[in-house]
Parts: C-alpha cells; structure tokens; sequence
C-alpha cells in the first residue's frame, strides 16, 4: 500500500559478446517531477535481495540470459499527497558511464535501486 517498483531488464545489444554486470544500475527520475537519484540499497519492501545475502551478485548476460533490477519508492508524502508521476528514467547500467533513457510510468518519492541479478524470465 502506497509502494511502487518496477523492474529494468538489462540485456545484450546484438552482437556483443557475453558479459557480467554486478552492482547497482544508476537511476535518475526523468521527466514528470523533481529530479531525484534512486538510493542504493540491498534490498527494500518491493523486493531486492534476500535477507541473508549482503555481497550483490554477479549476472552473467548472454543471448539466452538476462539482468534485472528492481527500482521502488512511496507514492505519497509525509503529509498524505500523491507524489508526482515520472515518465521516463535515466538508467546506466553498473561501471558503464553511458546513460539511457528509459520510459517508464511510476508515481514516486525516494527512490530506492537494488542490485543487478540474473533476471526472472519465468
């Protein structure tokens, strides 16, 4: 009740070779509201990792494998107002200095961005 997450999916550009990422992505709230820089963070009410697991992971990305994730924040104030809603996000994978702008729908303050993983493609 009043949280929001969504998931960023990290995967291969065509032709690139396999790689890893391990880490936090880098997100900035776009366009729609203040800007605001996600805070790193382990794991949080939408989800991130296990209790029992500190150390992020390393995902390996491949053409049959992919990264994920989770972004979350509160969609009302301390004072009960809805928080304004973001369109896009600027997202940069971990150790990768080129920033993407991703669309994206949440109504969100504080954001919060937890760690790569291997991605649940169920």
């Amino acid at each position: 009740m009043g949280h929001r997450a969504l998931t960023l999916i990290f995967t291969l550009a065509g032709g690139a070779e396999p790689c890893t990422l391990a880490g936090y992505p880098g997100v900035d709230a776009g366009n729609g509201g203040p800007h605001i820089h996600a805070q790193p963070t382990l794991r949080g009410y939408m989800g991130g990792l296990p209790a029992d697991v500190d150390v992020p992971p390393t995902a390996i990305l491949s053409l049959s494998t992919q990264g994920q994730a989770i972004v979350e924040g509160v969609a009302v104030d301390g004072s009960g107002s809805q928080c304004p809603t973001y369109t896009d996000l600027g997202v940069s994978p971990p150790d990768i200095v080129q920033v993407f702008t991703v669309s994206a729908n949440i109504d969100a303050r504080a954001l919060q961005v937890h760690p790569v993983t291997a991605a649940n493609n169920s």
